[in-house]
């Protein structure tokens, strides 16, 4: 396999993340203070350093792309993982920072990112084709309304995860020093209110894209419908938190469920379909 010049920097990007991973697990194990078992928290600083590292890496990584083969980092699989591996750091990272309830989290999180790193090290870094269609003003705000969806996906998830492993004596253990379940179970759902709002206009905008490349606000393609579904799915599980009395386990789940959704609708339902979105149009 041949290495392209952003793959070195793309490497130590997950490098980055990898130590910012491990360093978060870790954070979560017992030390002793005395007599007593505490939870030093001087290590989030190296958590959110790593971070901020990863993304400054991948930066240089898609800037690099993007000058080698003269677009940005829109169309095939390993661009859009690349690229969103960039801004689901830089977005949680800002999360990190301003909410410090949340910072135990970052042991599911950063490993679902790495889940992600992982998959994009197994693909070719083939260049790709840069169709007219995609020369769209609609397309940037498309684009990063829905990078911003997933990213409020993702912190809610780590959240989720957290109610969900409470349940049992070790990961109450891990995760003590975290507020109640329900303080939780509250900054995740509103998490989520957030993360409806930028699906919302995710679409609205992608549907006046889709007009002005394709001549239709909305086909019921296969992308299309997945992604009506994963935004259905997630007013649904608004609306039950609010209406009914959910254990804070079970909103997890719900919480966990719409990502998987969203997740498939992102990288999967686009490279099972012939949809207008791939660009071949």
């Amino acid at each position: 396999m041949n290495i392209v010049a952003e793959q070195p920097w793309l490497w130590a990007g997950l490098l980055a993340y990898l130590v910012a991973t491990l360093v978060a697990m870790w954070g979560l194990s017992p030390r002793l203070a005395g007599s007593e078992s505490v939870q030093s928290r001087r290590h989030e600083r190296v958590v959110l350093g790593a971070i901020a590292l990863g993304v400054l890496l991948l930066t240089i990584a898609i800037a690099v792309r993007w000058v080698r083969i003269g677009h940005g980092p829109w169309l095939n699989l390993f661009e859009l993982l690349m690229s969103q591996l960039w801004s689901l750091g830089l977005i949680y990272a800002l999360l990190y920072w301003r909410l410090p309830g949340l910072r135990p989290s970052a042991a599911i999180v950063m490993l679902v990112m790495w889940i992600l790193g992982s998959w994009v090290l197994l693909l070719e870094p083939a260049d790709s084709h840069f169709p007219a269609t995609y020369y769209n003003f609609w397309k940037w705000f498309h684009v990063g309304l829905g990078k911003i969806f997933l990213a409020l996906m993702l912190a809610g998830v780590g959240l989720g995860g957290v109610m969900i492993l409470r349940r049992t004596e070790r990961g109450r253990q891990w995760f003590r020093a975290m507020p109640t379940d329900a303080a939780i179970d509250k900054l995740a759902w509103r998490l989520m209110m957030l993360a409806l709002v930028f699906d919302s206009l995710m679409l609205i905008t992608g549907a006046v894209w889709a007009q002005d490349a394709w001549g239709r606000y909305w086909a019921w393609d296969a992308l299309e419908t997945s992604a009506f579904f994963t935004w259905l799915l997630l007013a649904v599980g608004l609306h039950v938190r609010l209406s009914f009395k959910v254990p804070p386990w079970l909103s997890g789940v719900i919480i966990i469920s719409i990502f998987a959704l969203a997740f498939v609708t992102y990288f999967g339902t686009p490279y099972i379909s012939p949809s207008a979105h791939k660009g071949m149009v």
